[in-house]
């Protein structure tokens, strides 16, 4: 079970953020302890209710081999547990994919790797960077620092240049054609910040505390233009006056690369 602040998680530590830490085989040990403690028992739908914000659980109605293979085929874990009256059932368990830009959450997003952010955006992409809503954007820099820049193709990877250096500090690329022209988004995991909480409120209020982590130690930079609302890409209009980038970098080093594009009047 995945351990937190080098504690175990339970199901009275559980919430709707760090249950994204847990996996299927952790759910039926929390349940199957459940049934030893009056109180959890007791509050079991409020824990059920934390506990299916990040995996669907269905009950097994027919319990034949043919139809829990049906299930394994879908992703689904399978198991006996203990009823409310101590009657033995099955359930299926699967933690819900994040596959599509759509499936990232404040409660999800610091619970992904880099890697898999960027194997996500590159499923869901074709447009670049601004071709997400700006409430995608807000959950992705939540978890991620995100930089990009546009460059062509033949400039992107220059030695000693953007690209190079972000990689050397650990970011994970993914690089969207346009044209003669390439978009780099840069992505890096935020460093964790650990909440403690001292007390386990069996209150279902856990949706007010995540809308006050969404707002928390959050900066959103708009490094667009506001006039730039059109997604259809135009490679005339990529010239040496918009060229941009998202990263401060040093101020030699860009005015270089600047210099180098203006010196190239056609791309």
């Amino acid at each position: 079970m995945k351990e937190t602040a080098g504690k175990t998680l339970t199901l009275k530590t559980l919430n709707k953020s760090n249950v994204w830490d847990i996996q299927e085989n952790d759910i039926f040990r929390m349940i199957e302890s459940a049934q030893k403690d009056a109180d959890l028992k007791e509050n079991m739908r409020h824990y059920l209710d934390i506990i299916k914000s990040a995996f669907d659980i269905e009950e097994v109605k027919i319990d034949k081999p043919e139809v829990i293979k049906k299930y394994e085929a879908r992703g689904f874990k399978v198991a006996q547990i203990k009823g409310e009256d101590n009657e033995k059932v099955k359930w299926a368990v699967k933690k819900h994919p994040i596959t599509r830009v759509t499936d990232l959450t404040y409660e999800n997003i610091g619970h992904i790797s880099a890697a898999k952010l960027i194997e996500v955006l590159d499923r869901n992409f074709g447009g670049g960077w601004d071709s997400l809503s700006q409430s995608i954007q807000d959950i992705i820099q939540h978890g991620f620092d995100i930089s990009t820049t546009t460059l062509p193709a033949d400039r992107l990877h220059k030695k000693g240049g953007m690209y190079e250096k972000k990689i050397e500090d650990g970011y994970e690329v993914l690089e969207i054609p346009k044209g003669t022209w390439v978009e780099a988004i840069f992505a890096k995991e935020k460093p964790k910040v650990e909440r403690q909480r001292t007390k386990f409120d069996i209150d279902d209020d856990d949706d007010a505390i995540n809308e006050d982590n969404a707002d928390e130690d959050v900066e959103i930079v708009d490094n667009y233009n506001a006039d730039d609302d059109d997604d259809d890409f135009d490679e005339d209009k990529l010239t040496e006056e918009s060229y941009r980038t998202t990263i401060e970098e040093d101020p030699d080093s860009l005015s270089l690369e600047a210099a180098d594009i203006v010196e190239d009047e056609e791309y």
